[in-house]
């Protein structure tokens, strides 16, 4: 390579489940190949789904001048050829490339419409490093509720506006306040992951692109409503997810993130997965509990309701993944 040549410096491989279910893993493996008969070094990492699974897929060619080139449709030949022309060349194959960040490109015209809130990190980050997380102001909020205490953030929450995002759209705050209010020697906090419609992907979207926000929110929640124990009850069809969420609580526990004594305080919250069987119903907040609980999965008279008496009878709040991952 002429050493005046801009060289990559990183190489990105979206392994959302539709970049995985088009072959992405075997793409991965060999563009590694490919740089390691080459005698390359070249860091090489993964992110989630960016939002065009039509062109998964997808490899993301970073450089030393600071310009990122996207790649859609990547099959073996062209993986050989990006190794072999860019990384090693110099020379990127723009017949293959898409822009994002271009008006007058298709990509560009579909993304610069949009303003990704929930969404702001998947596709930017690496979901099982929590690091990139951080460094994108990751558990700031949590920090900042830690601040400010239990009162204060609810009350931001109610200012915010944000309503339940599952469908119901009941004030969040509002919900808060009744488990807040509930006298007891536990609580829990749950989100809803179940997503059992047919050809749902919004929630998996979600954690698998970004866990720790869901899991920032939780522990938001958990310091509000003065909760120590949660859970996630997920969908088991969501298997990167499971995944993704339970390498993010032993991430963030290791950081002093969850856990004892969260950031050195006096706050204390742990959170567990729970996976779903498969029943629909269970997507119903007393039916959920009762799932977990182990007993079958059932709805149940209302009232009493969760913030009163919930998971094993004690006060719970229960939210479901888009409200939680909005309030970080």
């Amino acid at each position: 390579m002429d050493p005046t040549t801009i060289e990559v410096s990183r190489i990105v491989v979206g392994l959302g489940t539709c970049g995985i279910a088009a072959g992405a893993n075997k793409i991965q493996d060999l563009i590694a190949d490919e740089l390691k008969a080459a005698d390359l070094t070249v860091d090489m990492g993964i992110t989630s789904c960016m939002g065009n699974c039509h062109a998964e897929p997808i490899v993301e060619v970073h450089d030393t001048a600071g310009k990122t080139w996207f790649y859609g449709n990547v099959n073996k030949g062209k993986a050989k050829n990006i190794v072999k022309k860019h990384v090693i060349g110099g020379e990127p194959v723009t017949k293959w490339t898409f822009d994002p960040t271009d008006p007058e490109d298709d990509a560009g015209a579909f993304y610069l419409k949009q303003e990704q809130i929930v969404l702001r990190n998947c596709g930017k980050i690496d979901p099982e490093n929590i690091e990139d997380y951080i460094a994108r102001d990751g558990y700031e909020g949590l920090r900042k509720a830690i601040d400010i205490g239990p009162e204060a953030t609810i009350e931001e929450i109610k200012i915010s506006g944000l309503r339940g995002r599952g469908g119901a759209g009941f004030p969040t705050g509002l919900k808060w306040t009744f488990a807040r209010g509930s006298k007891a020697d536990k609580k829990y906090v749950i989100c809803n992951a179940d997503e059992g419609d047919p050809g749902a992907f919004m929630d998996r979207s979600t954690i698998e692109g970004d866990p720790h926000s869901v899991l920032e929110g939780m522990a938001i929640c958990g310091l509000s409503i003065g909760a120590a124990y949660a859970y996630v009850y997920c969908r088991a069809e969501y298997p990167l997810a499971v995944k993704r969420l339970n390498l993010a609580i032993e991430q963030a526990t290791e950081r002093n993130l969850l856990g004892d004594n969260v950031m050195g305080t006096d706050f204390s919250f742990h959170i567990r997965v729970k996976e779903g069987a498969g029943a629909f119903v269970c997507g119903e907040e007393t039916a959920l509990m009762a799932s977990i609980e182990g007993e079958r999965g059932m709805p149940r008279f209302r009232p009493p309701f969760p913030a009163v008496r919930g998971l094993f009878g004690y006060p719970t709040n229960i939210n479901n993944v888009e409200t939680l991952a909005n309030v970080p």
